[in-house]
């Protein structure tokens, strides 16, 4: 295996020595020290297996919260913008508020 697709926490055994990835090459011995891994060396993960990567956090938006900021963003926008660009602007706002529905 190589050091690119190991996550960062992930450890592994090169040259002898028991490793933990720390970075994009680079992993801390477990007797102590730092060291560059090269992107051509095979790695055996320790246990046969490498831990799993973290979950993405999710983030849920409230949907009400979402329209108010869009409905302030788009009050503003119409106040900033002259002549037909209005016409324009609320066609837009229009549009989205459709995609939102699909």
């Amino acid at each position: 295996m190589k050091i690119n697709l190991l996550p960062i926490g992930a450890r592994f055994e090169y040259d002898g020595q028991i490793y933990t990835k720390t970075g994009p090459i680079t992993a801390t011995a477990e007797k102590g020290g730092q060291r560059m891994i090269p992107r051509h060396a095979v790695l055996r993960p320790v246990d046969g297996h490498t831990p799993p990567p973290a979950p993405a956090a999710t983030r849920q938006l409230d949907e009400a919260r979402v329209l108010a900021a869009f409905e302030a963003y788009h009050a503003t926008a119409l106040r900033l913008t002259e002549g037909l660009g209005k016409a324009e602007l609320e066609q837009a706002r229009m549009r989205f508020l459709a995609m939102l529905e699909e």
